[in-house]
């Protein structure tokens, strides 16, 4: 096996044993109630977040990454689902905060559950991970991986696995997701 694999594949093993089944069951069940449902993440986390808002829309969600041209505006009964590592976000703080204005439920993958947007969500899945900049505190756990990867790889996993548990609170399978999967390619 090559070395580079072995080692990010061992990180991932050794690491996400720490992420909480209730709260992914929690996130789970949040998302079933939600009307719809907006997801928001900056960078690396951003697309992790964005490929699970395609998983939801193929699980017949109505979802939406938020920043695309044809994102509406966010209403009570909505669910805004944040992916940020430190928590800190100001793009996704400032979201977190209007949506609380608004009345709308908020949902958080981070490092640190005490962080402005942690504190502000009404859940949270903690997903270990190392911090950004070699010059911060902020991570969890010592990866040998740069900057934020480890946090980013289980938030992709985190949320392929909220998409298995998904599939089964839903009654849907490969075959009727895909029947949703984009046919203009």
């Amino acid at each position: 096996m090559n070395k580079e694999l072995e080692l990010i594949v061992g990180e991932i093993n050794r690491y996400y044993v720490q992420i909480d089944d209730e709260s992914l069951k929690a996130l789970a069940r949040a998302i079933v109630a939600a009307k719809r449902v907006f997801v928001a993440g900056s960078g690396r986390s951003g697309f992790a977040a964005q490929a699970f808002s395609n998983r939801l829309m193929h699980l017949g969600k109505i979802a939406y990454f938020v920043g695309e041209p044809t994102t509406p505006s966010i209403q009570k009964n909505d669910l805004l689902i944040i992916c940020s590592g430190s928590g800190t976000t100001t793009v996704s703080l400032a979201m977190a905060q209007k949506c609380k204005q608004l009345g709308v439920e908020v949902a958080t993958l981070t490092m640190a559950p005490q962080a402005p947007i942690g504190e502000l969500s009404d859940i949270v899945v903690k997903i270990p991970g190392s911090a950004k900049r070699p010059d911060s505190r902020d991570g969890t756990v010592d990866s040998r991986q740069p900057m934020g990867t480890l946090f980013e790889q289980l938030c992709w996993l985190t949320f392929d696995a909220l998409v298995l548990i998904l599939m089964s609170q839903l009654g849907e399978t490969t075959e009727t997701m895909f029947a949703r999967h984009a046919n203009l390619e």
